[in-house]
């Protein structure tokens, strides 16, 4: 296996990683903001007001785009897993 061979590897791994993390980064940022918000509107200081919707939020996207993150998982799995021959030289 070439270095070139390994970066491509891991280069494929962190852009899996990313893509399967940024929807759900997306999905808290903007709770987050929306909550930052509603605070400032009410001056409302209180931090399990700025916790438990930002985890709902996180759960709400995590329940709806489970299926497309395993669908990308599995994606890259198979992908890496049928060159695997190609990797052994």
């Amino acid at each position: 296996m070439t270095p070139d061979t390994v970066v491509q590897i891991i280069r494929q791994a962190l852009l899996a990683t990313f893509w399967l993390a940024a929807p759900l980064l997306a999905v808290g940022f903007l709770a987050g903001i929306v909550v930052s918000l509603v605070q400032i509107a009410t001056s409302m200081q209180d931090t399990a007001f700025s916790t438990i919707p930002r985890l709902a939020a996180f759960l709400v996207g995590l329940v709806l785009l489970l299926p497309w993150m395993l669908e990308r998982s599995v994606t890259y799995t198979v992908s890496l897993l049928g060159n695997l021959g190609r990797y052994a030289h």
